[in-house]
């Protein structure tokens, strides 16, 4: 008995015609009929009726349906159980990062995750926050650490791991405690590129005030972005958890941006295997490691919690 000749046998009795069943097995009608023939000597049955134009089944054909579909059901578990053991054997797993934020539980839960797979390819890329949103959706990246406005992108998985407002950064002595988004706009800015969660929380803010503002310059690296400001160039705006880094300058939280800025990890619902497999890590990472520097400059300010597939 092979299992070709239980796919044959299903496919006609959910047919209930050869012809049709040998189309969508994509043999031929004799073929079909051959294998069939041939499952019936082994049992010592007819299967099927075949004195009608539709091919019903007999009370042998009956009782076998549910075992054979059964059989093929097993099949496919057993070889979908082997696909997921050669996929952590021989996986690919993509993970993507923002340019310039270098969140180093995230490296800790991969390096971790390569420990215990050291078959699985890891590909680390680097690019802005909507470029990976992108590769996600399509699934050219597994999963990625983006920053975003106000909310995670929709039709993902996210789980946030910053969420913060938004800061100008001052020398000691020129400025107030408080500023308001008007106020900033007479200033050149230092900032961050579109594509980061910072500077679209920036650049929407602005748009919702009808305000243009003045980008002096954007850097990739929150430090450059504040050896820059430092120089001369501008004023920095940065988040709240980056400008801790920087004590030698006043941060001023700007008043009526209410968007925050979010760190977040995206991916899709369906997992690889070896996804699925990088994911506890990523959340032992996280939450061990939750007052991690982000490029020795940003504190973590919430731990990953609940991460699965």
């Amino acid at each position: 008995m092979e299992l070709r000749q239980l796919e044959y046998f299903v496919t006609v009795a959910e047919e209930a015609n050869f012809t049709r069943a040998a189309e969508k097995v994509h043999i031929s009608q004799s073929g079909v009929s051959a294998q069939v023939k041939a499952l019936e000597h082994e049992l010592g049955a007819e299967l099927f009726d075949r004195s009608g134009r539709v091919a019903r089944l007999t009370e042998a054909g009956l009782a076998a349906l549910p075992y054979a579909q059964a059989a093929l059901d097993a099949a496919a578990d057993l070889r979908q159980a082997v696909d997921e053991v050669k996929g952590l054997v021989r996986g690919h797993v993509t993970v993507g990062m923002v340019t310039g934020c270098e969140v180093t539980p995230l490296f800790a839960g991969i390096a971790g995750f390569h420990g215990e797979h050291p078959g699985i390819e890891i590909e680390l890329t680097e690019s802005d926050s909507a470029d990976l949103v992108a590769g996600v959706r399509t699934g050219a990246i597994d999963i990625a650490l983006v920053g975003v406005a106000g909310e995670p992108p929709e039709h993902l998985v996210a789980h946030i791991i910053v969420s913060e407002g938004l800061v100008a950064l001052f020398p000691e002595g020129e400025a107030s405690d408080r500023i308001c988004l008007a106020d900033l706009m007479a200033y050149p800015i230092v900032t961050l590129p579109p594509g980061t969660g910072i500077r679209a929380v920036l650049d929407e803010a602005c748009v919702a005030a009808r305000l243009i503002p003045d980008v002096a310059l954007v850097a990739s690296a929150p430090g450059t972005v504040v050896e820059l400001a430092s120089r001369g160039m501008g004023v920095a705006v940065l988040s709240e958890s980056m400008a801790t880094a920087f004590p030698h300058l006043k941060a001023v939280p700007i008043d009526d941006v209410r968007i925050p800025a979010l760190l977040a990890l995206v991916w899709r619902k369906r997992t690889s295997v070896a996804l699925a497999a990088l994911l506890p890590h990523l959340q032992r990472a996280f939450a061990v490691d939750n007052h991690a520097p982000v490029d020795n400059q940003e504190t973590l300010s919430a731990e990953l919690d609940n991460v699965s597939a």
